[in-house]
């Protein structure tokens, strides 16, 4: 399973909001969302994030083994 703790973490670090992200850098509200409910986001959305973020993917995403595996 995908986990997007790593990118809560690093907004925190970072000191930077969603509002930050969705109207100074342009990123949608509905990927917020998204992020929030951990759906799917493209690899283009992860390429936005680690660029506006300055950070490799991992520092976004991470996944995590689930114990049914």
């Amino acid at each position: 399973m995908i986990s997007f703790e790593p990118f809560w973490s690093t907004l925190s670090k970072r000191g930077i909001t969603t509002y930050e992200l969705i109207y100074r850098h342009g990123l949608s509200a509905n990927t917020i969302h998204r992020i929030k409910h951990g759906e799917a986001i493209t690899t283009k959305t992860l390429n936005e994030l680690c660029f506006i973020l300055n950070c490799p993917v991992s520092d976004i995403i991470e996944y995590v083994v689930s114990d049914d595996d």
